[in-house]
């Protein structure tokens, strides 16, 4: 059984009282292992061990996951820059990234931690809704997330994007993949991937 913490160990024992006990291990999902950049170190996974399985009688219940996304996620970072803004009922500023770039806030809402650019030391007291430049209501990197003032020009690191940033990218709209660079230990600056282009877009069409 696939579970991704203590709601979902909930879940674990309700199954396993439905179905029997036949099957003896649970499978977590590897995003819970890496941490929120604003949360202390999590225990999470001990915690609903101790406190929700045991109690159900399966101590004794085998946990394994797949860490794939433990290994690459936080070693990938997406850069954007905002290039709009408007002033409504929220506070919304558009970047020039997208869903295309990295999919998962806008198909479940997951969260990525993210940098205001120079502004580390400020205080995060403005709520805005970061929103992509896909003709989507769903592309948003964030939603009421609190963040230092964001002017026009600033860039936006968009945390623990490894594993599905450039591996889920697509094409949609037309969208063109970005370049990826990496960035070496004495802080050089290598560009392993180029930037797609209209020929690339085009390059598979059969006329």
């Amino acid at each position: 059984m696939n579970c991704g913490g203590g709601a979902e160990g909930s879940l674990a024992v309700s199954h396993f009282g439905e179905l029997g006990r036949e099957n003896h291990m649970i499978t977590l999902l590897s995003r819970i292992f890496i941490k929120n950049h604003d949360q202390a170190e999590d225990q999470g996974v001990r915690r609903a061990y101790e406190e929700v399985l045991v109690p159900a009688g399966m101590g004794d219940v085998a946990l394994y996951t797949e860490l794939g996304r433990f290994m690459t996620g936080p070693y990938g970072h997406l850069v954007t820059r905002a290039i709009h803004e408007k002033h409504i009922y929220k506070e919304y500023i558009g970047v020039d990234a997208c869903a295309c770039n990295l999919m998962r806030p806008a198909m479940y809402g997951s969260y990525h931690h993210i940098t205001v650019m120079g502004k580390e030391d400020q205080p995060c007291d403005h709520k805005y809704d970061i929103a992509g430049s896909l003709c989507e209501n769903n592309d948003k990197f964030a939603v009421d997330r609190m963040l230092p003032k964001i002017d026009m020009g600033d860039l936006l690191v968009i945390h623990d994007t490894g594993a599905h940033g450039f591996s889920m990218g697509y094409n949609y709209n037309g969208k063109l993949r970005s370049a990826e660079l990496l960035l070496k230990e004495d802080g050089s600056v290598e560009l392993i991937r180029r930037a797609e282009t209209p020929e690339d877009y085009f390059r598979t069409l059969v006329w």
